[in-house]
């Protein structure tokens, strides 16, 4: 099968849906099929793959570490592309990247379907925060359903997700398809090289969070809980490694907390070294967010035998959910303190998460994953043409 993906998002930048894209992308290629990437250029350096085309890019006003590329320069891969014959587009994001490869599809007389890795309606109000609130969840559902009802078929990385669009009013059908993980890549790490590095003592009761440090992830809480942890655990200290929009906001109220000497900020990591080392220095990994469509970094610290106490909230509950390696807890700073203060207390109940950890992430190999989507592309091969309505005037968009 020859897959043509197409994304406003890559690496360089790390975020789950290059991890999802490149995550699949390997696992199609080990399996003997082709896959070709249309992705922004980047001002800083990486890697030549030549399967992958990058296009020239702009910077996002808002989100500096986003690009936006141009859509007419999409379109004139056109004849490159067409000499691959496809079998099929697979959109990843919402933005140019979405309306290029629906038109590109039309062009191409194949099938498109369309990931819907980003939940919408929980993410603008932080980035046009001059507009009421209620307008842009109206104006995001909306949005949604137009964009998941132009193409063929639609992948919700999670069970919540499908609820969501059909409640949207999205027609096209779903499938429930995670990203899987490449266990055997987290499950040997330097704890105390990374403890060492940044100057973190073995006595400390290191809790981690890694992700995005953005507006829509509820960091506040997070801070909030470390804070109050602080009263029961006087040894934790906080790591939150990444980088965002947010990060300055959550350095700010970590002074007014009084908690800065606590709370460590590492910025990215090399995923195939640091970041690994990370994850095994941790005692737990802690998620506050609300809005993650699936939470992949859950499934990366289970895997590096890391216990989770995480709020299962939309795509973090087909995780959690009868989770073994986790405990949830609920949107309450309070509460939140004492179920990580309980834990890290509790020497049995540790040991005890932390067996469970391997055969939890075994549950989510990328390999398995992988197979279901192929699966899920067969049986759109050859679907009834879709709504082109909204392909109408996409070149005086953009």
């Amino acid at each position: 099968m020859r897959i043509l993906m197409i994304s406003d998002v890559y690496f360089p930048r790390i975020n789950g849906v290059s991890t999802s894209i490149q995550t699949f992308k390997q696992e199609f290629e080990k399996l003997g099929h082709e896959v070709i990437l249309v992705a922004p250029d980047y001002p800083q350096d990486y890697p030549v793959d030549n399967s992958i085309i990058r296009i020239h890019s702009r910077a996002v006003m808002f989100d500096p570490e986003d690009r936006m590329m141009h859509y007419r320069a999409i379109l004139k891969e056109l004849p490159t592309l067409e000499t691959y014959d496809f079998d099929l587009v697979h959109i990843h994001t919402p933005f140019v990247a979405h309306y290029a490869g629906v038109k590109v599809a039309e062009e191409l007389g194949i099938p498109c379907i369309v990931t819907y890795h980003t939940l919408f309606e929980e993410y603008l109000h932080h980035y046009i925060p001059f507009l009421p609130r209620r307008f842009l969840k109206a104006f995001a559902r909306r949005f949604s359903r137009s964009q998941c009802n132009q193409v063929d078929a639609i992948v919700a990385p999670s069970s919540v997700i499908v609820e969501l669009l059909e409640e949207y009013g999205v027609q096209k059908p779903i499938s429930v398809i995670p990203t899987g993980i490449y266990t055997a890549n987290f499950s040997n790490g330097d704890g105390s090289k990374f403890r060492q590095e940044y100057g973190i003592t073995e006595d400390k009761k290191l809790l981690l969070n890694v992700g995005r440090v953005a507006h829509e992830k509820n960091l506040g809480l997070l801070l909030l809980m470390f804070k109050q942890l602080l009263e029961k655990v006087p040894e934790a200290c906080l790591v939150i490694a990444g980088e965002g929009p947010a990060r300055e906001t959550c350095r700010q109220q970590a002074a007014q907390l009084g908690i800065t000497k606590g709370v460590h900020f590492v910025g990215y990591l090399d995923r195939s070294s640091q970041l690994v080392d990370c994850y095994h220095s941790a005692d737990l990994f802690v998620f506050s967010s609300m809005t993650e469509t699936q939470g992949l970094v859950l499934l990366e610290a289970i895997a590096a035998n890391t216990p989770v106490v995480s709020i299962a909230a939309m795509g973090t509950r087909d995780i959690l959910n009868d989770c073994s390696a986790a405990k949830i807890a609920p949107n309450d700073a309070g509460v939140f303190s004492e179920t990580v203060a309980d834990l890290l207390n509790n020497s049995q109940e540790m040991a005890e998460l932390q067996r469970n950890c391997p055969e939890v992430s075994r549950a989510w190999d990328a390999t398995t994953m992988a197979t279901k989507m192929l699966v899920f592309y067969e049986r759109n091969l050859n679907p009834p043409a879709g709504d082109q309505q909204a392909l109408q005037n996409i070149e005086e968009v953009f």
